[in-house]
């Protein structure tokens, strides 16, 4: 789903939207001329890979995110909120989804049979 940044409303629009197995639920609004608001939770189940054998595993997600989109570079400093600059002044909810799921995915994630497995293994430094 695509929406052009000066169409966004000033009051609390509803957002639903998802991408592959992935699905963005909340609500969005333009709290100014080139900011906006997105408060919403991101659920569904993606397949992650494990840091140490490498093999697949689903994992359930139920994250909460406080994003703030800026039409351009953002002059500020929001620690509640993750800053994302909107290139174009089009917002691409897909490619927000995208772009969190990949953020999960580069996480360290250990799977059920590594952590069952006590046997030492090599680590590089």
């Amino acid at each position: 789903m695509k929406i052009e940044f000066k169409k966004v409303p000033t009051t609390k629009k509803e957002l639903e939207t998802s991408f592959n197995s992935v699905k963005i639920e909340g609500t969005f609004c333009r709290i100014s001329s080139s900011l906006v608001k997105i408060e919403a939770n991101l659920k569904g189940i993606i397949d992650i890979d494990c840091s140490r054998c490498g093999s697949s595993e689903p994992f359930s997600l139920d994250e909460q995110l406080k994003l703030l989109l800026s039409d351009g570079v953002y002059k500020g400093d929001d620690e509640e909120f993750l800053v994302i600059e909107i290139e174009n002044s089009l917002i691409d909810f897909d490619e927000i989804i995208e772009s969190e799921l990949n953020s999960i995915k580069s996480d360290y994630h250990i799977c059920k049979n590594c952590l069952e497995d006590n046997q030492l293994f090599e680590k590089e430094f």
